[in-house]
């Protein structure tokens, strides 16, 4: 903490110097017929010695413009505005204040003319895919994990499990800073509707963060353009339940959010907040056996299954820039998220002699099991960049998070019939909060065709668990703690890295290459047990190469190691009851996993479209699972830990095209081969397994009129092993309608999410492990045919954004 507010302390002191008075050039551009103000002209500041151009500014929205003169010497200002006639005024030496510049329409000039066209919903770079958020209608007023379901590399199981080319394990960023708190937790609660971008990072380059075994995924927001402001209101409301699934009850659905954003002068704020409530009916259907001592016990289950979820978040960035030279810039955001899932389900549990066939006895008992959590995150950052005569720039940053995850897992088991005796009761409360900051310094200078890139960026993060179990006494109704499965633990991560990285582009080829060391330290304590220190060096290499060998052809190719670390609840020992038939813990001993991944691809860009087709392979070494193994003989332990060596190869594949005027085409499929030896459990079981996974997400939109858009989508997940099972396939179609209003401001978009209709088995998934001793099967089937209105209001400055002019100096000087 002492680090950060020496640093807030350094950057209040540089914006203090950067905003004292100068002398300076102040006027106003005027139309020279009316007297009015012309807003956001583009005014030039010349010397008059040698015509060199020293600073150019646009003007405000009321025609007045400001700049710093950098000395008492003569001037002249050249100024430009669509429609008019470029002016150029003499300012003498001395001279502060202009008197008004009249500018003179152009009668050559033509009424204006809009052009419109259909956006390409992807588009390829040297290290990543860059997908727009707004081509798909079907996320509008959901969460960025409902974009991320229509891009090839991610899918989304039943169990709202993300991965990316087969992987959990990634990291995210939003608009480019990286967030510790676990990725599902933040993708789940910035809103749809404020995202400009998703950019899946496959190959990233040496100056990001190496973790996340598979990759980054940035998600960009949406800002206001240059000189303007920007409104965008949303309101979501959702249609009855089709089906209730016999579920205790009925699921809400409603929301809203908005955002605010504007760019004028020396600043950009951006202000956003939104609020969801998006509940899900649906049911579970499972087995589980186990064979102890010759006995075998089988106790199958069925009944409700169902999740009450909210969110709420708040958003804030600011931007001074002070001079050219300087700029200084903050961000805030603070998210909530509520779930619960309830679990309602009735068991029957039998016991037979494998020897002798006999029933040696049957109970049925209904157990009522609630899982709650919370999620509160909050992140600030604060960062400040110089740029150099040389045109180099340094970036000091530091960024500051805190995350309290909070849970509640009840269970209840009562007789069967009429459920009027408890025959036990049991509560698992915990706290997880995070704590977490960095601090970062990065240099770019350019050399030759390229940029040098080099940094330095120190990580502290801790996290502290405070576990319980409690059983009740059923006598006095007292919950009693229960030594062996309750304590405390402590997770402190250290981290230093630097980096130097070079890219630059030469003819036809771009290239990066760049080398991050890390040297990383990881302290766990588990209750009175000794700190388990583990002490981390190791380098990470990357390379990034793309080659336009013709018209429209691009081919590129990447390299790059990550790490994926471990979390609290991973090293966790002690269980916690997640079901009747559950218990769930760590591994203190858990090694970190690391990723090496190669991919070479081509890229078609043609005049209605572009595609792209990657062959990628990975290759993760200790890599994590989540195994089960026999508890008693109706409860299956599930455990984290390393299970050896995994490996894929795959190809991805994806494109648009406007196939015509009012039919655009977007598609995307991934197909990789998963493979996994090792052994579990200390290498007393063997696990050697692999299969062919596959994934499809597609979407077709259809402009059945100016003003009218119809969507189709689906998305597809195949069936795919893991180290003791198989998942079955998942499939989600999706069908959306949208309808514009007040010349696009007003757009109302009706959604028809996990299309069913009784043919597809849409939203359902069973997930199957298997040992020795044990089995178990579960069928999720969760709700379908459901649907939500959606109403998006955008007041944007359009007609004032549509006359700003292209200014020739602008980006030379910003």
């Amino acid at each position: 903490m002492r680090f950060l507010l020496t640093l807030a302390f350094l950057f209040c002191l540089l914006a203090t110097a950067g905003a004292q008075r100068k002398p300076s050039i102040s006027g106003k551009v005027t139309d020279r017929q009316t007297g009015q103000g012309l807003p956001y002209a583009s005014v030039a500041l010349y010397r008059s010695a040698d015509s060199a151009l020293v600073s150019g500014v646009l003007a405000d929205d009321t025609g007045n413009f400001r700049f710093d003169k950098p000395g008492a010497e003569a001037y002249y200002l050249e100024t430009q505005y669509m429609g008019y006639n470029t002016v150029r005024t003499t300012v003498p030496a001395g001279v502060e204040e202009l008197a008004p510049i009249a500018l003179l329409a152009d009668g050559r000039v033509l009424d204006a003319v809009e052009v419109t066209d259909n956006r390409n919903a992807v588009e390829s770079r040297i290290d990543r895919q860059v997908y727009r958020a707004g081509a798909f209608l079907g996320s509008q007023g959901g969460t960025a994990v409902d974009v991320l379901k229509n891009t090839p590399s991610v899918t989304v199981n039943s169990e709202g499990d993300i991965t990316l080319r087969g992987s959990t394990g990634f990291l995210v960023l939003v608009n480019g800073k990286p967030v510790q708190t676990d990725p599902s937790v933040v993708l789940n609660q910035i809103p749809a509707n404020s995202i400009e971008n998703v950019e899946i990072i496959t190959s990233p380059s040496a100056r990001f963060d190496p973790d996340g075994k598979s990759g980054i995924i940035n998600i960009t927001t949406k800002t206001a353009e240059k000189n303007s402001q920007s409104l965008i209101v949303n309101i979501l409301g959702g249609l009855p339940s089709v089906r209730t699934y016999n579920n205790l009850k009925n699921p809400q659905r409603f929301g809203a959010d908005a955002s605010w954003g504007l760019r004028a002068g020396k600043w950009e704020v951006n202000l956003s907040g939104n609020y969801l409530r998006n509940d899900l009916a649906g049911r579970r259907v499972g087995d589980v056996n186990t064979t102890i001592d010759g006995i075998f016990t089988t106790f199958p289950s069925d009944g409700e299954r169902s999740f009450k979820r909210y969110n709420y978040t708040a958003r804030a960035s600011v931007s001074f820039t002070a001079d050219p030279s300087n700029v200084i810039s903050a961000g805030f955001y603070k998210g909530y998220r509520f779930q619960s899932r309830r679990a309602d389900l009735v068991y029957n549990n039998t016991k037979t002699d494998l020897e002798t066939g006999q029933n040696l006895g049957q109970i049925i008992y209904f157990n009522s099991n609630i899982a709650r959590k919370t999620a509160d995150v909050t992140s600030a950052n604060l960062d400040y960049l110089h740029r150099f005569g040389n045109k180099s720039e340094l970036t000091l940053s530091g960024l500051i998070e805190a995350a309290d995850l909070d849970g509640l897992t009840t269970n209840m088991n009562l007789s069967e019939p009429g459920r009027n005796r408890t025959l036990q009761s049991t509560r698992n409360p915990g706290e997880n909060p995070l704590n977490a900051f960095r601090l970062q310094a990065d240099y770019v200078v350019p050399i030759g065709k390229g940029k040098l890139e080099a940094g330095y960026q120190y990580r502290n993060q801790e996290q502290k668990g405070v576990f319980q179990y409690l059983d009740q006494n059923l006598e006095t109704g007292e919950f009693v703690e229960v030594p062996q499965f309750s304590n405390r633990t402590r997770l402190l991560n250290h981290i230093h890295s630097v980096y130097g990285q070079y890219s630059g582009k030469s003819g036809k080829l771009e290239y990066s290459g760049g080398l991050r060391y890390e040297y990383a330290t990881r302290q766990f304590t588990a209750g009175g047990t000794e700190t388990r220190d583990l002490n981390l060096s190791n380098f990470f290499p990357s390379a990034q190469l793309q080659y336009a060998f013709s018209k429209g052809w691009r081919a590129k190719a990447g390299y790059t190691r990550r790490v994926q670390r471990t979390t609290n609840n991973e090293l966790n020992p002690f269980p916690e009851r997640e079901h009747s038939e559950t218990l769930e813990s760590g591994d203190p001993d858990i090694l970190p996993e690391f990723i090496g991944q190669a991919e070479a691809g081509l890229v078609k860009e043609f005049e209605k479209g572009s595609a792209f087709l990657t062959l990628y392979h990975q290759r993760i070494d200790n890599v994590l699972n989540r195994v089960n193994s026999v508890y008693n003989d109706s409860i299956i332990n599930r455990i984290y830990t390393n299970a050896g060596l995994a490996t894929s190869w795959g190809i991805e594949a994806g494109g648009n095209a406007n196939v015509t005027r009012w039919w655009q085409l977007y598609a995307g499929a991934n197909v990789y081969r998963y493979a996994i030896e090792g052994g579990l459990f200390r290498n007393t079981v063997v696990v050697n397994t692999s299969s062919v996974v596959y994934s499809v997400n597609a979407t077709s939109t259809f402009k059945i009129a100016p003003a009218w858009q119809l969507q189709w989508g689906i998305s597809y997940l195949s069936k795919r092993v893991t180290a003791q099972g198989e998942d079955s396939r998942f499939v989600n179609p999706s069908l959306s309608v949208k309808k514009t209003f007040l010349k696009g401001k007003l757009a109302a978009t009706l959604q028809w999410q996990n299309m069913d209709l009784g043919i597809t088995g849409a939203n359902q998934q069973r997930i199957s492990t298997w040992g020795k001793d044990f089995f178990t099967t579960t069928n999720y089937i969760q709700e379908t045919d459901i649907f939500l209105l959606n109403l998006s209001y955008n007041l944007n400055q359009l007609t004032k954004k549509a006359k700003l002019p292209a200014s020739e100096f602008g980006e030379r000087e910003f």
